[in-house]
């Protein structure tokens, strides 16, 4: 694979021309996944830009690579790392671990004592996640702050996520916590042995989503005998 380099940066107002490839291809990289995040506008991620509350990757020759930013959520007890996207032409270089290392390092730095979560149906940001100290939890672990549980309506899922009460649903749920002890082993083990293998990230997303797609239709089944 031909060598290329990248500079990865706190985003600035300079950024801003790259707002709206950003948000298309957020929109896009979502409906070929066959699921979805809050849909963003352009305003929204210049002000995530003025904020100094994301990072930008970009070429060595100027083009835009990849992008990620923060929001905080729960008067600042939580966060999440959200938007995580790679220009397609620069996918399969290892682009979106670097982003990912990057933007966890600027949470740290701006909500040093908060919780760092993310919900995601990818085995690969998962297994990076894991890399970084985040662990698979239950929904309930996550913010109950009502604005963050409104950006998943714009999500093909979201009827499934409301169906189960919002306790679970097609995504993974992961939680970085800073004041989690060390001596946790059960924590511990569980993502060391996410570490390990992609494959076991892949399973568990094809798994969850069979589930999780298998109760939906045995529900929709039931529905049609009675109307």
């Amino acid at each position: 694979m031909e060598e290329v380099s990248f500079k990865i940066i706190v985003a600035d107002p300079s950024h801003k021309i790259y707002s709206t490839q950003i948000t298309e291809e957020m929109e896009s990289s979502a409906k070929a996944r066959g699921t979805g995040i809050a849909k963003r506008s352009p305003a929204y991620i210049e002000t995530k830009m003025d904020e100094g509350k994301a990072v930008i990757a970009l070429s060595s020759d100027g083009r835009w690579a990849g992008f990620c930013y923060i929001e905080a959520w729960g008067h600042g007890k939580y966060v999440a790392n959200s938007g995580l996207i790679v220009s397609p032409e620069f996918r399969k270089y290892g682009l979106a671990r670097k982003i990912k290392q990057e933007i966890f390092k600027l949470s740290r730095k701006k909500y040093p004592d908060s919780k760092i979560f993310g919900l995601t149906t990818g085995a690969a940001v998962m297994k990076i996640n894991s890399e970084l100290g985040y662990i698979p939890v239950s929904y309930a672990d996550l913010t109950d702050d009502q604005e963050f549980w409104k950006g998943c309506q714009s999500c093909v899922n979201y009827e499934i996520l409301t169906s189960k009460n919002r306790q679970n649903c097609i995504c993974t749920a992961m939680l970085y916590d800073p004041q989690a002890k060390k001596n946790h082993t059960e924590d511990l083990a569980l993502r060391d042995d996410f570490k390990k293998d992609l494959k076991l990230f892949d399973r568990w997303v094809r798994l969850k989503k069979y589930m999780m797609l298998k109760l939906t239709k045995s529900k929709d089944s039931v529905k049609s005998i009675f109307l």
